[in-house]
């Protein structure tokens, strides 16, 4: 099957956590640093989030209620004109996540073209909200998201070669437990955050039918400045 190179990139604290009050902790601001420089060593041309991500700051917010559409387009890839090839690639199952334009620009990052992750639990209302936007989507299974199709039509209908998946937890345990990720790379603040309510790198849904441990091989590992660690690790049916 093609698919593009796939890398999950993370910033975590000692005990595993990706968000939570270690985010903003001055020991961990040098691991932070290198954190986003590696993003852009791996000359990724699409970057992965899940929806909760995507809501958090990088989508216009919500879709919210949309107008009744009498229009019915094919639960499949739609390919929208793009002036650029970067991507921003948003799961979003259901399809709830607001977009004013069909590209991003935050965060001091280069300018990237919006693909949608769907199911086929999308509403035509949603289809038709995207493609007045000229928002690119992608629909990949029925009520799960099938991350080995996304992949597949990632790289065969859009040309992306090499993808970055940088969160949350469950969107980076759907892909490992599918056995979709070539490299797993853990950027470590030299700080513990004991706070409940934090998820980690890798979580499953409840729902999910296999949640297996998933064996890692070392690849290397660097101390960096401030007390961190690079880590990098390839599962063990990648290496």
């Amino acid at each position: 099957m093609e698919k593009p190179f796939v890398v999950c990139h993370m910033f975590t604290s000692v005990n595993g956590k990706i968000d939570g009050e270690f985010m903003g902790c001055p020991d961990g601001v040098l691991a932070r640093t290198k954190y986003g420089d590696l993003r852009d060593d791996y000359h990724c041309e699409a970057m992965l989030y899940g929806t909760v991500t995507m809501a958090g700051g990088f989508s216009d917010g919500l879709a919210g209620n949309l107008p009744v559409s009498t229009a019915h387009y094919p639960k499949g890839t739609w390919v929208a004109p793009s002036e650029v090839k970067r991507y921003v690639v948003a799961v979003d199952p259901k399809g709830t996540l607001g977009w004013d334009s069909p590209y991003m620009e935050k965060q001091g990052r280069p300018k990237a073209h919006v693909i949608e992750a769907l199911t086929e639990q999308v509403s035509e209302d949603y289809l038709t909200y995207l493609r007045q936007r000229g928002v690119s989507y992608v629909v990949a299974g029925k009520k799960q998201l099938d991350c080995a199709q996304l992949l597949h039509e990632l790289k065969t209908r859009f040309g992306i070669e090499r993808l970055m998946i940088a969160g949350g937890g469950y969107v980076n345990g759907s892909f490992l437990q599918a056995g979709m990720i070539d490299e797993v790379s853990v950027v470590l603040a030299p700080v513990a955050d004991g706070n409940t309510r934090s998820v980690s790198a890798f979580e499953c849904h409840d729902f999910m039918t296999t949640q297996a441990a998933v064996g890692l091989a070392l690849l290397e590992v660097q101390r960096i400045n401030g007390d961190g660690l690079w880590l990098r690790y390839a599962p063990k049916n990648k290496a």
